[in-house]
């Protein structure tokens, strides 16, 4: 689910930036997901991150904790049963969008077309989303696939410790970038525990048989 969510926002983004083409949207694809702590593809190829690109990264996951205690059973009007099953999680993703063009003045165009984009269209849902995005990608199955989703993307704005903190960690090489929470997606098992049927009728009024003396 987490990489279906990767790539709904690979897809949106790499489909707008074929407006900034009047030719013709010709080129390589233009918007990768990738582990920025492993570097750039080079000669030696050790790396793993293409270079002219836009590079999508979770650099952190976080609980949504105000959302946490959530009913432990669903209930089903069309079929008068309740099913007991764990509440989803409800998750907070931290996105480095790093671009890493060799010429910095494409890396900053880049960057801003990215930036626009997120600031037109912050909250994705299957509705509003590309049939494209819904596509069901390498190595994962119908399981994995998310079928009702709704992702909110914000602006994360980090302090100079935090990005001296975060770059340190990915490798000390920092491209130009801008953060984002992606919130919030929610992890959940397509599988029923237990089913119950439900109360539908409450009877409220009882009467005492009267016993073999003929008393009440």
């Amino acid at each position: 689910m987490i990489t279906h969510a990767l790539f709904i926002l690979q897809n949106e983004l790499e489909e707008h930036l074929k407006v900034y083409d009047p030719a013709g949207y010709t080129s390589p694809q233009r918007v990768v997901t990738g582990n920025m702590a492993e570097g750039l593809k080079g000669s030696n190829g050790n790396g793993t991150i293409e270079a002219e690109k836009l590079a999508i990264t979770i650099v952190n996951i976080k609980e949504e904790k105000a959302l946490k205690n959530q009913p432990h059973y669903v209930r089903n009007d069309m079929t008068l049963k309740a099913s007991y099953e764990n509440p989803p999680v409800f998750l907070n993703f931290l996105l480095l969008l790093s671009a890493t063009h060799s010429d910095y003045d494409n890396a900053t165009l880049y960057l801003s077309r990215a930036i626009r984009f997120f600031q037109y269209k912050n909250v994705f849902t299957q509705d509003s989303v590309l049939p494209g995005s819904l596509m069901l990608q390498k190595a994962m199955t119908t399981l994995d696939q998310l079928a009702s989703f709704k992702l909110i993307i914000d602006l994360y704005s980090p302090s100079l410790e935090e990005v001296n903190h975060l770059w340190g960690t990915l490798g000390g090489k920092q491209f130009p970038f801008v953060l984002y929470m992606m919130r919030m997606l929610d992890l959940k098992y397509k599988a029923i525990g237990q089913e119950t049927g439900l109360i539908t009728e409450v009877v409220s009024e009882f009467y005492h048989k009267k016993g073999g003396n003929g008393h009440g």
